[in-house]
């Protein structure tokens, strides 16, 4: 399985049959700016909660690859009043697709939408897909209900929020790790704005105590998973 790291919270996730993209933005990020977005494939789009830091490009993304939306149904909802008609509404369940079984999980943050309508809640996924089992937090604080994951799964990895003000910070991320018993971590949701900035090296050293690995992936670099 590969992943490639588009900046913010957005990531693709490559199986040998499917590409799910997740919280698409990018035109809207500096960072990102020689991520050419016309290039971008994919089979879904996995969407945690309405912020525009999370759905900047999802209507163009989703019309340019005709990508199956899955999201919370407030989310959905706000979606086809775009014109995006190929969606699969979820709550905090699973449901099992092609590509593998999704669960979505608790994430503590707001979540309104762009044009100002109730976003419903936010979420993270647990995603199990070619033999692997992965979470991916989306936007949230600290929550103690991490450690139901732990009893549910044996995360292969797990990302995480580290950038602190809207969501964990690199410590929080650390005891994160800890509840939902997972050593390998990718960071996102840092760096984009001057409040959200980390020391990187520091943070990589924050998870090297706890005895777990951080990667931290440039903006348009893939890794092997």
């Amino acid at each position: 399985m590969k992943y490639t790291y588009y900046g913010q919270s957005c990531f693709l996730l490559e199986t040998d049959t499917k590409k799910l993209l997740f919280d698409p933005f990018i035109s809207s990020n500096p960072l990102a700016s020689k991520i050419d977005i016309s290039k971008i494939e994919a089979d879904y789009i996995l969407v945690s909660h309405g912020h525009g830091d999370h759905v900047g490009d999802l209507i163009e993304l989703a019309k340019q690859t005709k990508a199956q939306v899955i999201a919370i149904p407030e989310v959905i909802g706000w979606v086809m009043k775009q014109g995006i008609e190929n969606v699969h509404p979820m709550n905090f369940g699973k449901h099992t697709f092609d590509f593998g079984i999704v669960r979505m999980v608790w994430a503590t943050h707001s979540a309104g939408l762009p044009d100002g309508s109730y976003g419903g809640n936010p979420a993270g996924f647990v995603l199990e897909l070619d033999h692997k089992q992965i979470y991916f937090a989306g936007d949230t604080g600290l929550t103690i209900e991490m450690k139901l994951l732990a009893d549910l799964y044996k995360l292969d990895y797990a990302i995480l929020p580290i950038g602190g003000n809207y969501t964990m910070d690199v410590d929080d991320a650390v005891i994160a790790s800890n509840y939902i018993n997972c050593n390998k971590i990718i960071g996102v949701h840092y760096d984009t704005f001057p409040v959200i900035e980390i020391d990187s090296k520091a943070a990589v050293e924050s998870f090297k105590r706890a005895q777990k690995l951080l990667f931290l992936p440039a903006i348009g670099e893939t890794i092997d998973l």
